[in-house]
């Protein structure tokens, strides 16, 4: 479904996102600009509280802009697969984790809304790495960043619905 290069978003992912580089990139630039330039007219530059603040945020929102077009340029956009027990990105997987039941969904952090509760792996993850393409009942380990083998039992798979 991906590259290694692309993530896996739902078409309604990429409206979403997409809505927010639009206005970022539109309103969110103008917007920050005007704040700057009333701040630089307030004088001494130096010690100006309002200034530096909103040269910081204009720092962080051209982050994010940089951070959506990549994002979307290199994005794999499509409906959530039907799971068939196999995992994959836009899966919800159950899985015991190292002795402990986990439920997340296989994909970017992206995919879902921000009032999700819902846990998020990559698929580029050495977790994600790990049960990509296994089957419900599969077991199998893979190395934490901290060098740590960690042994994995998907026990569930399910289409992600937004």
């Amino acid at each position: 479904m991906s590259n290694d290069n692309a993530t896996w978003l739902t078409p309604d992912a990429r409206d979403r996102l997409q809505a927010e580089l639009d206005t970022l990139s539109g309103e969110g630039r103008k917007e920050i600009t005007a704040r700057i330039e009333a701040a630089r007219e307030e004088g001494d530059l130096k010690e100006n509280g309002g200034y530096h603040a909103a040269k910081d945020e204009q720092g962080k929102m051209e982050a994010r802009i940089r951070t959506l077009i990549n994002l979307l340029k290199n994005a794999t956009v499509g409906e959530s697969t039907a799971a068939d027990g196999i995992v994959g990105p836009g899966t919800v997987v159950t899985a015991t984790i190292a002795g402990d039941p986990s439920t997340f969904l296989l994909g970017n952090r992206e995919i879902i809304a921000a009032d999700s509760d819902l846990s998020v792996y990559s698929e580029t993850s050495p977790l994600g790495q790990a049960i990509n393409g296994l089957k419900v009942g599969d077991s199998t380990s893979y190395t934490a960043p901290n060098g740590k083998e960690i042994a994995v039992s998907v026990t569930a798979v399910e289409t992600y619905t937004p």
